[in-house]
This record gives C-alpha cells, structure tokens and sequence, in this order.
C-alpha cells in the first residue's frame, strides 16, 4: 500500500510499482529534485572551486594555459614548416585559442557527470539527497570555465584586432547547444561508468581520437578523401564550426546540422535524465552490496 512521506514541503508518495509507468509522476519527481537540488549544489559548486585551486600558485589560470600553450606550439610548427595547415579566417594563434577553448569545454561537458558520480560513490551509498545537485554543479563548473576562457578569447580577437560583427555576438548562446550535447552524452554514460571503470577510463582515449576528427586546430577539410568525410561526419564538427563561424562573421557551412544537433542535445540530455532518475538507485544498491 502507497505510504506519502513529506519532507521539505514535498511529499513523495514510494509505492511497489514502478515509476516509468507513471511518466507523469516522475517528470513531477524530477522537476521537484531539481528544484530543491539549487542550494546544495550552489554549495558543491564553491567547495570544489575552492578545493581545486587551494594549493596552486596560477589559480584559474590553469583553465586558460593549455589552449595558450597548443596555440604557441602549433603557431611556431607552421611557420618553421615543420606541419602544413590550410589557410584560415581567423590569424592562426586566434584560430586555435578559439577553438581549443570550445573544444576544452565540449570535453568538460563529456567528463562532467561521469566524474560527479564517480566522485561522490561512497556518499551516495550514505546519504539521501537530491541527486541532481551533483549534476547542477557539474554544469555550473563547465559553465564557469567558459567563461574565463572567453576573457581569454575577447583579449586575443582585441590582440590581433579581429572585429566581431553584432551577429558574432550569437556565438556565446550557441555554444549552450555544444556543451548540452557533450554533457547528454557524459550523462547517458554515467550510470555505466559508475559500475564499470572501463567507460571511464576508456571515454578520455575516444575524446583524444575524437579530437583529431574535430577541426580545432585545422580548417573543415574539403574533398571526397575518407579524412574529410570522417571529419564531416563527426557530430561535433558542425556544432563546434558554427560557433567559430558567427564568432567571426563567416558564413555558417552547417547551419543546418547544427539545428539538427541542437534539437538532438536537449532531447538526449532530456533522455539521460530520465535514465539517470531510474538507474541510480539501482546502481546505489550494487554499490552497497
């Protein structure tokens, strides 16, 4: 027999049958974790920023130093002919920082809720709390991090003197759809990761692969070659070149796919959701057992 239990002002009704049953029950469960997840989250949120660069000398720099050093790398390679890159829109060292720092961000996102869940294992098995805090954070932190490399980026465009059209400023909201498609794709693989350490350990090894498919230090190859169709192919490309694109006021190449792909983040993030919201508490058991 259904038994309500309230606690902070919801009541929560536990019964026998399943709640995929009931879809309407639990999107009402999720909006109200959600909602009641704000605070602690918030709170996870300092803590690990705090914690990451408590015993550092550069702080935040350290989210602005790897595109910098890719950029100075590859930079001096091109010019003393050591690598050939294809002609660019954007002065190389802006082309690269750009674009590392997008697809830095898209990596975050993939690794975000992999790593909260597999971070919290033991207080999951512990404590009862909204689950969905350890996600809001997460995201929070990605979020955060954009944005102290797009400081980065605005001084480089100031640097080289690029000039962003008012269209250009659509880049920043369109970036939302890149980290909501990596972070749906962490999240659907989360629960997974959780009790098998292969997706885990395995997810930095496809991202590193992925990464050589992504135009993020080469321009979007043209041709039939098999190399420009992988690329072409790689549904990171097109939501990763339009925000290079409306940044710097070309014309888009794939406004088309990145539509498509904006649509398909938010239902897989939607999706992920739901799979995280059934799954945990069956991963929680095996983690206890």
């Amino acid at each position: 027999m259904a038994s309500p239990i309230k606690s902070n002002n919801i009541e929560r009704i536990y019964s026998p049958r399943s709640v995929v049953k009931r879809p309407g029950l639990l999107f009402r469960q999720m909006l109200q974790d959600l909602a009641a997840a704000r605070y602690l989250a918030w709170r996870i949120l300092v803590r690990d920023l705090k914690a990451r660069y408590r015993q550092t000398l550069l702080g935040s720099l350290w989210i602005v130093i790897p595109p910098v050093f890719v950029a100075i790398g590859l930079t001096f390679a091109t010019r003393t002919k050591v690598i050939q890159i294809a002609a660019t829109d954007l002065p190389y060292p802006v082309f690269v920082i750009l674009s590392m720092s997008l697809w830095l961000t898209f990596t975050e996102a993939v690794n975000a809720p992999l790593q909260a869940i597999n971070e919290s294992r033991s207080v999951l098995a512990k404590i009862s709390f909204p689950r969905e805090a350890l996600l809001i954070a997460r995201f929070a932190d990605v979020m955060t991090n954009l944005l102290v490399r797009m400081l980065l980026v605005v001084a480089v465009f100031l640097w080289y003197r690029v000039a962003v059209t008012p269209l250009g400023l659509l880049a920043i909201p369109a970036t939302f759809a890149l980290i909501l498609f990596g972070f749906a794709v962490g999240l659907l693989l989360a629960p997974f990761g959780t009790l098998y350490h292969d997706i885990i350990k395995g997810t930095p090894i496809v991202l590193n692969m992925l990464f050589f498919l992504t135009p993020v230090v080469y321009p979007t190859p043209q041709g039939d070659n098999i190399f420009a169709q992988l690329v072409n192919w790689n549904p990171v490309t097109p939501l990763l070149t339009t925000v290079r694109e409306l940044a710097t006021g070309v014309a888009l190449s794939a406004g088309t796919a990145y539509l498509v792909l904006s649509i398909i983040g938010v239902l897989g993030l939607l999706l992920a959701w739901v799979l995280y919201k059934v799954s945990l508490p069956f991963v929680i058991e095996r983690l206890s057992s």
